[in-house]
C-alpha cells in the first residue's frame, strides 16, 4: 500500500520557517511513529510570481488536485503590493480554495493553560476554552457575481454580491454538525437575518439540517451579536457554523482570545476523493510576517497544529495528532517561548528552529 501524499506550498515570508519545522514533524513520525507520507513541494503566492508570473501555476493546481493533503504556510508581502489585484499572491490561495471545493473552513480556538494570561481577556474569560468555527469557504461576497467597480453618474460605485444556494449552506452545516457530533453537540448558526435576504435562508436551511441531528442542540444568533459574545463569554460555544464574510472575520475576533495568532491552525475541507478522504488544505492562521520573515523569529506552532489536524480529518490518526498536541503544550507548559509569547516576566525568546528542537524533544519523551 502506498503511504500517503502531502504537497507542501512554503509561500512567502515566514511560511518556509515555519514548513521547515513541520516538515522535521513529519519526518519523526516516519522515523519513530512508522507513520510515512509521500511528500512533494512546489510554489504558491509571491514565490510562484517570482518564478512563473503567477501565484499559482497550474501543474502545481494539478497536483494540488491529486494529493490526500495540502499544507500551505503563508503568501503576500508588501513587495507584491502593486502588482495588478489578478495575480496578487493571494488569488493563488483563493484559487485552491475555489477549485478544489473546500467549502468548509475550520478554525479552532482553543486557548492553551500556560498561554491563559496571554489572552487579551482576564483569564477566568478563556481559561479552558475550545471551539471551533465552521466558515464557509466557496461563495458568499467574496465570490459573488456581480461584483467589480463601475462608474455610475459622475462617480465610481463598488459592488459585490452576497449570493448563496441552499446546497452550498446545506453542506456546510453538516459539516459543523458532524463535528459537534464529535465534540460537545452544541451548534451556534451566526448570520444577519434580520437585515438580509440570504441570512434568511442560511437560518431556514441550517435550521432543516439540524432536524437531521435531534442529540444536538443547535441556536441562532445575528453575527453582530455573536461577535460581542465571543469577546464577552466565549465558552458559551461549542462549534459556531457562518458564512464566508461574516466567518472571515468571527475567526479573527476569536483568534486573539488565544494570546497569539502564531498559535492558530486552520482546516479547509471539501468533499470525499474516491479514497474516502476529502479534499483537503491545512495552514496556520497568520500571515507571512514579512517584517520577521528570516530572522528566525517566527512560531512554528500554528503551523504545527495544522498537521494535527491533517493527521485528524485527513489521515484518521486521531491518537497521533494528540500526541503532537500534547506535546506542544508540554513544551508550553514548561516555559517554552518565541518571541510573540513572550510576557512581561522576560526571559530569553527561542527561535523557530529551537522551538522545533523543544517540540521534537517532547515527542521523543512520548513514545
Amino acid at each position: 500500500m502506498s503511504n500517503p501524499s502531502i504537497l507542501i506550498l512554503p509561500g512567502d515570508g515566514i511560511g518556509p520557517e515555519v514548513m521547515d519545522q513541520v516538515t522535521r514533524v513529519i519526518d519523526w513520525f516516519g522515523a519513530k511513529r512508522d507513520l510515512s507520507f509521500d511528500v512533494s513541494t512546489d510554489l504558491v503566492g509571491g514565490a510562484a510570481y517570482d518564478a512563473h508570473g503567477t501565484p499559482l501555476h497550474d501543474d502545481t493546481m494539478a497536483k494540488a488536485q491529486e494529493v490526500d493533503a495540502v499544507l500551505l504556510g503563508a503568501v503576500g508581502g508588501p513587495k507584491y503590493d502593486d502588482l495588478d489585484f489578478s495575480v496578487k499572491p493571494e488569488r493563488g490561495l483563493l484559487r485552491l480554495r475555489k477549485e478544489m471545493d473546500l467549502y468548509a473552513n475550520l478554525r479552532p480556538a482553543q486557548c492553551f493553560d500556560a498561554l491563559a494570561d496571554f489572552s487579551s481577556l482576564k483569564k477566568d474569560v478563556v481559561a479552558g476554552l475550545d471551539i471551533m468555527i465552521v466558515r464557509e469557504l466557496t461563495s458568499g461576497v467574496y465570490f459573488g457575481e456581480p461584483r467589480g467597480i463601475i462608474e455610475e453618474g459622475n462617480e465610481r460605485v463598488g459592488i459585490n454580491t452576497q449570493r448563496y444556494t441552499e446546497s452550498e449552506i446545506e453542506r456546510a452545516a453538516r459539516s459543523a454538525f458532524e463535528l459537534a457530533m464529535r465534540r460537545n453537540k452544541k451548534v451556534c448558526s451566526m448570520e444577519k437575518a434580520n437585515v438580509m435576504e440570504s441570512g434568511i435562508l442560511w437560518r431556514e436551511v441550517v435550521t432543516r439540517v439540524g432536524a437531521e441531528y435531534p442529540e444536538v442542540e443547535l441556536s441562532h444568533m445575528y453575527a453582530d451579536n455573536g461577535a460581542m459574545q465571543l469577546v464577552r463569554a466565549p465558552k458559551q460555544f461549542d462549534v459556531i457554523v457562518t458564512d464566508n464574510l461574516f466567518g472571515d472575520i468571527l475567526s479573527d475576533c476569536a483568534a486573539m482570545l488565544t494570546g497569539s495568532l502564531g498559535m492558530l491552525p486552520s482546516a479547509s475541507l471539501g468533499a470525499p476523493m474516491a479514497n474516502g478522504r476529502p479534499k483537503a488544505m491545512y495552514e496556520p492562521v497568520h500571515g507571512s510576517a514579512p517584517d520577521i520573515a528570516g530572522q528566525g523569529k517566527a512560531n512554528p506552532i500554528a503551523c504545527m497544529l495544522s498537521f494535527a489536524m491533517a493527521l485528524r480529518y485527513s489521515f484518521d490518526q486521531g491518537d497521533e495528532a494528540a500526541r503532537l498536541e500534547g506535546a506542544i503544550e508540554k513544551v508550553l507548559a514548561d516555559g517554552a517561548r518565541t518571541g510573540d509569547l513572550m510576557g512581561p516576566e522576560g526571559g530569553i525568546p527561542l527561535s523557530t528552529s529551537q522551538m522545533g528542537d523543544a517540540i521534537l524533544n517532547a515527542l521523543d519523551a512520548s513514545r
